[in-house]
């Protein structure tokens, strides 16, 4: 069973799972997300060929409930979440818990420690941490887990790559929206952000007057709002939903469809993560950095802060604050295509570097199941 809270940690979850079923094709899997956006993700990666499932509320007669029926041999945790009776129930039938792909802000690590000895206990009941990093692994360490429960694995949201099938269809997709024209992506945008990106294409309509713009907000719910403050900007717009191909006269298409953004990167020639311009601490930007094309976030990205100074480090990713600085990085970039590929190039090489986490977890998590059959 693996249990992923968020989107972001159900797509980082996705190729463990392809790689369970490749490694061991008899072995039931059952994924369990919070929310219908998770659950969205999930059916639309894998269909029938995992069982999904809500994970009830951290309380002691919903989970042995859900223990009886569900049954796990094993049980993944991705990233940070720690429900203090899911791990009780766990440690009392004596089924391994591994926490995958872990995380531990020094904020969040500051808010445990004031658990004190309750925490310690917490963690010691987990059989294994295997942590995205040093910093990861030494907040465990310090709030009272062993040594030798935690293994640094790196990130395995490193570990995405696109598919022969996902390139051929994005190219496919750049002729027929957009053969001739610049476009550019502003992906995961929260409330505040779609106007800021909005204003910045207005002001780069001035120098561009054939630029297309990808908006795709974040939330499923944010879609009526995107699509209204397009609209009231004067915009000439499409949604991706209705099946339309943008006219040369179209200068946005909002993204209202689930499980495409991968695809969506792939037509775009370079790329705006949202949830940074606003304090949600940014999303990820290595499903951009997969396509070669330079990254822009806003200065909040505290929930990918190494991956981010690896990516600034590169020169793989850029830094903008306001409407005024996006539409001046993005003009710079369509400019001089010899800057965009060089940003684009390091973004990439940053991904392929750090890749690997993916092979160390699944050895780390051989002696928990059963014979490889492949």
């Amino acid at each position: 069973m693996l249990h992923s809270v968020s989107v972001g940690e159900t797509l980082a979850a996705i190729p463990l799972v392809r790689a369970l079923r490749h490694r061991y094709p008899d072995l039931p899997i059952t994924v369990t997300t919070m929310t219908p956006t998770g659950s969205e993700r999930v059916q639309s990666a894998f269909g029938k060929d995992v069982q999904h499932v809500y994970l009830p509320y951290d309380l002691p007669d919903a989970l042995n409930r859900f223990l009886n029926k569900v049954d796990p041999k094993l049980v993944l945790i991705m990233e940070t979440e720690l429900w203090p009776n899911l791990i009780a129930a766990l440690h009392k039938r004596k089924i391994p818990l591994v926490i995958a792909n872990a995380r531990l802000s020094a904020r969040s690590a500051a808010g445990y420690a004031k658990l004190g000895k309750f925490v310690r206990r917490l963690l010691r009941r987990i059989t294994l941490i295997a942590a995205q990093n040093e910093e990861d692994g030494a907040r465990f360490v310090a709030l009272g887990a062993k040594n030798n429960q935690v293994t640094v694995t790196g990130s395995l949201k490193f570990d995405i790559s696109v598919t022969p099938q996902l390139a051929a269809k994005a190219v496919t997709l750049r002729r027929q929206w957009a053969p001739h024209r610049p476009v550019w992506i502003a992906t995961s945008t929260h409330e505040g952000e779609e106007s800021v990106v909005i204003a910045a294409h207005q002001a780069l309509l001035q120098q561009f007057p054939n630029l297309l713009l990808i908006l795709v907000p974040r939330h499923p719910e944010r879609f009526p709002d995107a699509i209204n403050l397009v609209r009231q900007a004067g915009l000439s717009y499409i949604t991706r939903s209705s099946g339309e191909v943008p006219s040369t006269s179209t200068q946005v298409v909002v993204g209202d469809t689930m499980g495409e953004l991968m695809l969506l990167y792939g037509i775009a020639d370079l790329a705006f993560v949202g949830g940074s311009l606003v304090e949600r601490g940014g999303h990820n930007p290595l499903e951009a950095a997969a396509h070669a094309i330079p990254v822009l976030m806003g200065p909040h990205t505290f929930n990918f802060k190494d991956i981010c100074a690896r990516l600034e480090q590169a020169s793989g990713l850029i830094t903008v604050t306001d409407a005024t600085t996006l539409a001046k990085e993005v003009s710079s970039l369509l400019t001089d295509a010899d800057y965009r590929s060089f940003y684009g190039r390091h973004a990439v090489e940053v991904l392929y570097q750090n890749q690997g986490a993916l092979q160390r977890l699944l050895q780390l998590l051989e002696p928990y199941l059963p014979p490889k059959t492949h």
